[in-house]
């Protein structure tokens, strides 16, 4: 990014859908919203946005930002891939599954009722966020989300933060989800070996949240 080019914000959001059979999946709650609103606050400010978005409805408002959909884990990691050389600055809003079925019915196939238990067997998903870690430029910003209960929120955030070699993370009481509002502390640190900064913000909607976030990400680019 030069003084006189836009910053480029690759943002991801939504959930990700991870196929038991061809009409069945496991999933979660993410609608998408919060990072939607991201992408829509820096389209209005300029910014080139690339918002990588999973299965949900929603779109975004503004014209101009480049929405590339993904439905798995997988798929997700393949678009990471493709664009995440191109930004200046990286939100990763997306809710990933933890796990997905190790071996997945065929996708032309339909597991059959049969009144007997089903056992499937979960693995891990890649931690996405800490693999795109690996490649950081000293000049990109990287913000993370942790969306945890409230007892544990901050201490899983700091882990987080440092983990994943973040700039920034989003910490975000579990108790909130689905609320219209969020209520984000935010915490941040300039170098690597620098203090954390916890910036506790009061309750608000995510897009004004996206507004005071996109500030703080404007500040560091």
């Amino acid at each position: 990014m030069t003084e006189s080019s836009p910053p480029r914000l690759l943002i991801t959001a939504g959930p990700t859908h991870e196929a038991i059979d061809a009409v069945r999946y496991l999933a979660n709650r993410s609608s998408g919203r919060l990072g939607i609103a991201l992408a829509d606050e820096a389209h209005a400010r300029g910014w080139r946005v690339t918002l990588l978005l999973g299965p949900t409805h929603l779109e975004p408002t503004g014209a101009g930002v480049a929405t590339v959909r993904f439905g798995s884990t997988a798929e997700l990691e393949q678009a990471l891939v493709e664009h995440l050389t191109g930004c200046d600055a990286l939100i990763m809003a997306a809710a990933v599954a933890d796990f997905r079925p190790r071996e997945p019915a065929s996708a032309q196939a339909k597991i059959k009722r049969s009144g007997k238990s089903l056992m499937i067997e979960l693995e891990p998903t890649p931690d996405l966020l800490a693999r795109a870690s690996r490649g950081k430029r000293p000049e990109q910003v990287f913000v993370g989300f942790a969306l945890e209960p409230t007892e544990s929120m901050l201490e899983s955030a700091l882990d987080k933060l440092d983990r994943k070699g973040l700039d920034m993370i989003v910490a975000n009481p579990l108790e909130t989800m689905d609320a219209a509002d969020i209520e984000a502390t935010i915490l941040s640190r300039e170098a690597p070996r620098d203090p954390v900064e916890t910036e506790r913000l009061p309750p608000m909607t995510k897009p004004e949240f996206a507004s005071e976030l996109i500030d703080r990400i404007a500040r560091r680019l």
